[in-house]
């Protein structure tokens, strides 16, 4: 099976990505192109692209890969045991933008697809992606917007994938230990085979295409917002869920490090500057408490009015 078309369509989405972000903040991606030499266990190329210190982004990632192994990793098979020990093919795009002003939420996004390489069997393969918004201070019209180009998005393949895989972001992007939701979600799907590879990467390519017209909006109104330390100071406080989540619980980052893959770009998502407290809690009637009130929980965001 030819995977070149993908691969061709994710090394674009990458550029129109970057390229607007770029224009946006005026703070020029780092490029760093590196490939893994044929005949190891891992072998493959990629292409990291990255702002730090930026205006606008105080860190921002936004990753293409392509690998081929010999095995597949145990966080590739926890669905899917009949394919242990095949051989894979793997291919994506992840980016994660933390931005330096606090009203600005961080935001990720990853489309993706996987081939199990069975011997003597057609390729398995399946697709896998979504993007979710993770605000410091809420806004209703933002996270109400974020949703809707997600619906809008995944209504040319059924009515009901949008709650499905709304849903299945809540569920996923949630912090066990915590007892709370990561942010506002979004979108997220995995493991997809429905309809074919013509269906499922249609659909990729659907939730690909939507991520600049989900986000810049949102960038552009809170990007020139006034803040001070104390907005800050929550901002970094925040961001710590990010970490927890990422290191414990992302199938991507256990898959990547499984793997044997770039510990520099896997951990890129990491933010740049991050705070602990202990058992801290915000005062009652304040703006940070309502983040947790009234965004911290699932709510049917693209069927409300904005605020």
């Amino acid at each position: 099976m030819d995977f070149t078309p993908v691969r061709q369509y994710l090394l674009g989405l990458q550029d129109r990505i970057v390229s607007a972000l770029e224009a946006e903040g005026g703070d020029t991606f780092l490029t760093d192109a590196w490939s893994r030499d044929p005949g190891g266990p891992l072998e493959g190329d990629g292409r990291s692209r990255l702002v730090e210190g930026g205006a606008l982004l105080e860190r921002g990632g936004c990753n293409f890969s392509h690998v081929r192994g010999r095995t597949m990793p145990p966080s590739a098979t926890a669905h899917r045991p009949e394919l242990s020990g095949a051989p894979f093919e793997a291919m994506g795009v992840s980016l994660v933008f933390h931005p330096r002003n606090p009203y600005v939420p961080t935001v990720h996004m990853n489309v993706r697809m996987f081939a199990a390489l069975p011997a003597g069997r057609d390729p398995v393969v399946w697709f896998g992606g979504g993007m979710d918004l993770t605000p410091y201070y809420g806004f209703e019209e933002d996270a109400a917007h974020f949703h809707r180009v997600n619906r809008d998005a995944l209504a040319p393949f059924g009515p009901a994938l949008y709650p499905r895989f709304k849903a299945w972001c809540d569920e996923y992007f949630f912090l066990k230990h915590r007892n709370e939701p990561r942010g506002i979600g979004g979108v997220f799907y995995d493991d997809f085979t429905e309809g074919g590879f013509d269906h499922g990467f249609g659909l990729t390519r659907a939730v690909g295409d939507a991520f600049l017209g989900a986000y810049l909006p949102i960038l552009q109104r809170r990007k020139a917002l006034p803040h001070g330390e104390r907005e800050r100071d929550f901002q970094t406080y925040r961001r710590g869920r990010y970490v927890e989540f990422n290191l414990v619980f992302d199938r991507g980052t256990l898959f990547g490090l499984q793997s044997g893959g770039r510990t520099e770009s896997i951990l890129m998502s990491m933010p740049p500057v991050v705070t602990w407290r202990y058992d801290w809690a915000p005062e009652a009637g304040t703006p940070e408490a309502r983040l947790y009130s009234d965004f911290l929980r699932p709510r049917d965001w693209a069927g409300e009015s904005a605020a």
